[in-house]
C-alpha cells in the first residue's frame, strides 16, 4: 500500500513537471515569439537596430560614446550623457555608479589609480569639462573653479551643536597639495591644501555653496549618468547647447543642426509620460548623413 501510494505521488509529480516544462519552455517562448512577429512590435523585438549603408552600427535603444581613442569628445558629434557602464555604454556591464548626495569627499592617494572620486567632484568636473567644451559657463554651486568639490575639513572644539566656531585647522579636502585652495581663509585660519592619503574626517566637513548661480547652462543629464548606464537620449536642452560646435565643425548653420534636432527628438510618451528627449545616435548619424564631416 505505501509503494502504491509513493509510485500515484511521483507519477503524480512528473506528470506536472512534463506539463509545466510544456507550457513555459515551449508553448510560452513560441506565444511570446509569434506576438514579437506582429506589425509594430517586431522591430523593437529585434533589438531596434540601425543601418548604414548596409551595415549594422548600433541600436535606438542603447547609447553610444562619440569619443576618439585619447578618450576625448570628438567634436563634430553630438555628445551622450555619462555612463557607468563598465568603460561607458557596455551592455554587458549595465549599472549605475551607486553614489549619492552625501558622497563629496574624494579619496587622494599619490597613485593615481587609486584615486576615487566622490559624486561631488565628479558632477563638478563633468560640468567644466561640458563648459570649456561649448563656450559657456560650467560653474556649480559647490564646485571650485577647476572642477572639484569645494569642500572643507574644519578641525577644532566642537560645541553643542557640533559647529567649529574657532578652527585650529582648516583643510580642502578635494585640493591634493601642491595646490592653491581656492578659497584662502575660513574663519580667520588659512585654508590648507589636502595631503594625499591623510585622513581628515576628524573635522567638520563643510561643502562651500559659492558664488556660481543654480541656474546653471549645464544641464543635469549633462553631469549625472543614467541608472542602466546605457541611456540613448539626452534631453532637448542638452542638445541646445551643443548645436554651435556642430556647426561650427561641420560648417553649417546652426538652423540646420536644429533642424536635425527637432526631427530626432521624440515628445513625452503618452503625451503626458517623461519629457522630451533627442535620440544621440540617431541625430549624429542623420548629421552623417545630411552634412558629412569635412575635417
Amino acid at each position: 500500500m505505501r509503494m502504491s501510494t509513493w509510485i500515484r505521488q511521483h507519477v503524480a509529480a512528473l506528470r506536472a513537471l512534463l506539463v509545466l516544462t510544456a507550457i513555459t519552455g515551449i508553448v510560452y517562448p513560441l506565444a511570446v515569439f509569434a506576438i514579437a512577429q506582429l506589425p509594430g512590435l517586431r522591430d523593437t523585438a529585434e533589438g531596434s537596430l540601425i543601418e548604414s549603408d548596409g551595415t549594422v552600427v548600433g541600436s535606438s535603444l542603447i547609447g553610444q560614446s562619440f569619443t576618439g581613442k585619447d578618450g576625448n569628445a570628438l567634436v563634430q558629434y553630438f555628445q551622450s550623457r555619462p555612463s557607468a557602464a563598465g568603460d561607458g555604454y557596455d551592455p554587458t556591464a549595465t549599472a549605475a555608479s551607486n553614489l549619492g548626495p552625501e558622497s563629496i569627499v574624494d579619496t587622494l592617494d599619490v597613485d593615481p589609480a587609486k584615486v576615487k572620486l566622490s559624486l561631488l567632484s565628479t558632477v563638478c568636473s563633468r560640468s567644466k569639462a561640458v563648459g570649456d567644451r561649448e563656450g559657456i559657463d560650467g560653474g556649480r554651486p559647490f564646485c571650485t573653479k577647476d572642477g572639484v568639490g569645494a569642500v572643507l575639513s574644519v578641525i577644532g572644539p566642537r560645541d553643542a551643536d557640533g559647529d567649529v566656531s574657532h578652527p585650529v585647522q582648516v583643510v580642502s579636502v578635494n585640493e591634493a597639495c601642491p595646490v592653491m585652495p581656492f578659497v584662502a581663509t575660513y574663519k580667520g585660519v588659512q585654508v590648507e591644501c589636502a595631503k594625499p592619503g591623510e585622513d581628515y574626517s576628524v573635522g567638520r566637513i563643510v561643502p562651500i555653496y559659492g558664488d556660481a548661480t543654480t541656474d546653471t547652462p549645464v544641464p543635469s543629464d549633462a553631469v549625472t549618468a543614467s541608472g542602466s548606464g546605457l541611456d540613448p537620449h539626452i534631453s532637448p536642452r542638452f542638445a541646445d547647447i551643443q548645436v554651435t560646435r556642430i556647426a561650427n565643425a561641420r560648417n553649417i548653420s546652426a538652423d540646420q543642426v536644429r533642424e536635425l534636432v527637432e526631427a530626432n527628438t521624440d515628445g513625452r510618451t503618452l503625451g503626458f509620460l517623461g519629457e522630451p528627449r533627442v535620440n544621440v545616435v540617431e541625430l549624429n548619424l542623420a548629421l552623417d548623413s545630411r552634412y558629412p564631416f569635412r575635417g
